[in-house]
Formats: structure tokens, C-alpha cells, sequence
């Protein structure tokens, strides 16, 4: 059942590369030739398990072609280094900016992988200082990382959080400063901005985006055309998977992920925004 999850996974996301960008898409690929809009974003953009993401029913809704170029796991460091993207940005009728975490920036403490930004590439020497008793070789991923560094110190963790929103912050700004045109800036969560990180590992649920509250939202506000909120509480229809589809290999990562009902609740909240900007 493992290999069938690796070798033949669960949906066809017709996957292609756009450009000279070495990220590959969910496809099909769109038609660049007539007026489309742009989406930018993390997993929850990009719609895994979900036949027709959010980006799909704004095409339909609209009749403005939808072009999706979110990624799994992405964070702003990887559209920071994809020029064709942010010409593909230029060109748009409106660019769609979905909300990301902040763990999954590089900064003062710890680098993460150019594309593939939830991986932990290397800690730098402020981490290794601060965190002298931490063996960071066999750790792979940043939400590893951060787990382990709160686990181990609470006070020093309060430190690491206070960079990744400056890097954050500071990245954003510079994303949205390179795209051209209208932008939208889309908060996904079933809360609205704000300080709800708990004493829990940073993977429970009702802290995503990671670490990004109010002030930072609020810091981009004048850089954007618009910023748009989608609560989404929680609850069995709101989170659960029907609709999506799945190997059973792949349930666990399923659940974590919004459905169907989710993304047809963002179409709807971004419609009007949308058709009001076009």
C-alpha cells in the first residue's frame, strides 16, 4: 500500500512547468493567451485531494481563466526566486496572494530549501549558540525543528518566533513590491489574525498560518488592493473529507487539509472581490 501511494498517488493533478520555473504546477495548464488571474499559495491553494480547488471554481464562476501556481508546503521564499512566476504575475488581471505560514522562511537562525521551503536545509551559528544542547543532523523539516526547539526551551523558542515574523514579514513585503498590478491578499483559517499559537506542538490545529497575527497582516495592508478574509470554522463539514480523494495511505494527511466544502466557501468570499477588481 506504501508504493501505491509513492508510485500512483490519488488524483491526476496534470502537473507541467511554466517558464523557466523549475516548480512543477496543478495543471491542466491554462491558457495564457486571454485575460487570467493569478493564484499564489501554500497546500491549501493548491487543493491536494480536492478535485476542484478554489482557483477552478473562481474560473468557472468568473470566466476569467484561473492560473494556479501554488505548491505544496510553499512559502514566500520560493516565488521570492521564480522570475517567470512573477512575470506571469505582471501580466495578470489580478494576483491572488494566499497567506503561508511563517516557519517556512530562511532567516537569522535556520536556511530552508530555495523551493521545497518546508525543508530545514542548515542552522546558522545563532541557533547553534542558542540552542547548544540541540543535534539538528537528523532533522529534516521545520516543523520538526520548531517542535524541537520548543520542546527544549520555551524562553529561546519566544526569540526564534520573533525572527521568523520579522523575516516574514520583511519577504512579503518585498513579494507584493515585485508583483505588478492588482493583488489580493487571501487569509484562509478558522480564526482571524492574531496570537493563537498554544502550548501544544506547532502542528495542532487552529494555528495556521504559523505565527502570523494581526500586525503583520495589518503591515501589509497598504502594499495590496485588497485583503480578504475567509474564516472557516471547524467543524465535521467544514473539515472532514468527503469529497476528496484519497488512497487510504493517505488519510491521515487528508485530514489536515481543507476539502471540498472549504474551497467552495473561499470561491464564494472571493468572487465578488474578484469580479469587483476585473
Amino acid at each position: 500500500m506504501k508504493n501505491d501511494c509513492l508510485q500512483h498517488g490519488s488524483l491526476d493533478y496534470k502537473l507541467y512547468r511554466y517558464g523557466r520555473s523549475k516548480t512543477l504546477f496543478r495543471g491542466p495548464r491554462p491558457d495564457f493567451s486571454s485575460a487570467y488571474n493569478v493564484f499564489l499559495g501554500s497546500s491549501e491553494t493548491y487543493g491536494k485531494f480536492v478535485p476542484r480547488p478554489y482557483p477552478d471554481l473562481l474560473q468557472e464562476e468568473l470566466g476569467v481563466v484561473s492560473a494556479n501556481f501554488s505548491a505544496l508546503n510553499a512559502g514566500v521564499e520560493s516565488y521570492l526566486r521564480d522570475p517567470s512566476v512573477l512575470l506571469a504575475c505582471a501580466d495578470a488581471a489580478v494576483t491572488v496572494l494566499a497567506v503561508a505560514g511563517a516557519h517556512n522562511v530562511s532567516n537569522r537562525y535556520y536556511m530552508v530549501h530555495p523551493r521545497h521551503n518546508d525543508r530545514f536545509v542548515r542552522a546558522s551559528d545563532s541557533l547553534h549558540i542558542l540552542y547548544r544542547q540541540v543535534e539538528f543532523t537528523d532533522i529534516h523539516y521545520t516543523r520538526h525543528l520548531l517542535n524541537t526547539l520548543r520542546r527544549v526551551d520555551e524562553t529561546s523558542f519566544a526569540l526564534v518566533v520573533e525572527e521568523l515574523r520579522a523575516a516574514w514579514t520583511a519577504r512579503m513585503k518585498s513579494l507584493i513590491e515585485m508583483i505588478e498590478g492588482k493583488t489580493v491578499l487571501l487569509w484562509i483559517s478558522d480564526h482571524a489574525p492574531g496570537d493563537v499559537l498554544s502550548e501544544g506542538p506547532v502542528s495542532a490545529p487552529g494555528q495556521e498560518p504559523l505565527f502570523v497575527n494581526q500586525e503583520m497582516v495589518d503591515s501589509l495592508s497598504p502594499l495590496v488592493t485588497k485583503v480578504v478574509e475567509c474564516i472557516v470554522p471547524q467543524d465535521p463539514d467544514m473539515s472532514g473529507t468527503e469529497g476528496m480523494v484519497f488512497l487510504p495511505c493517505e488519510r491521515r494527511a487528508a485530514v489536515a487539509l481543507p476539502g471540498p466544502v472549504v474551497h467552495a466557501q473561499v470561491a464564494r468570499v472571493l468572487a465578488p472581490v474578484l469580479q469587483s477588481l476585473l
